[in-house]
């Protein structure tokens, strides 16, 4: 009985048969033959004309636009951010320089600089001795 067993195992062409590593990489031959058959189908445009892709067609052109709008509105919405972000800096810079200003003319106007600047200027004005009053 043992050798009718034997003799089952060899196939038909009398070779034997290979042993169960190389069967292994005949098998990832294969699925790199079917990887390789996919990739060309896809890259030469096959894969279009299956009737899943048919079917789907508009559908797969609406998820294209979606993907188009989304990735356009984010670049619109990062420029709005870059130009606010701008905005911001430019009106803090306004805003110190008008506080500046500011106190320049404070400092400028206060009655003992001004009594110095007509001191210096050798103007007739005189500082005056009567308190102001409200005209009514």
């Amino acid at each position: 009985m043992e050798e009718e067993k034997k003799y089952t195992d060899i196939p038909e062409t009398g070779a034997p048969q290979a042993a169960p590593e190389q069967n292994a990489t005949a098998g990832e031959q294969f699925k790199h033959l079917s990887f390789k058959r996919f990739i060309k189908n896809i890259l030469g445009g096959e894969i279009l004309t299956h009737r899943f892709f048919q079917r789907q067609f508009w559908l797969l052109i609406e998820l294209v636009l979606c993907a188009i709008l989304y990735i356009s509105n984010r670049y619109a919405c990062q420029q709005k951010l870059i130009e606010i972000d701008r905005l911001k800096k430019e009106l803090t810079d306004m805003k110190y320089n008008a506080l500046t200003r500011s106190s320049e003319l404070t400092e400028k106007s206060r009655q003992s600089k001004i009594e110095e600047y007509v001191s210096r200027e050798k103007s007739d004005l005189q500082t005056s001795t009567n308190p102001p009053y409200l005209i009514k």
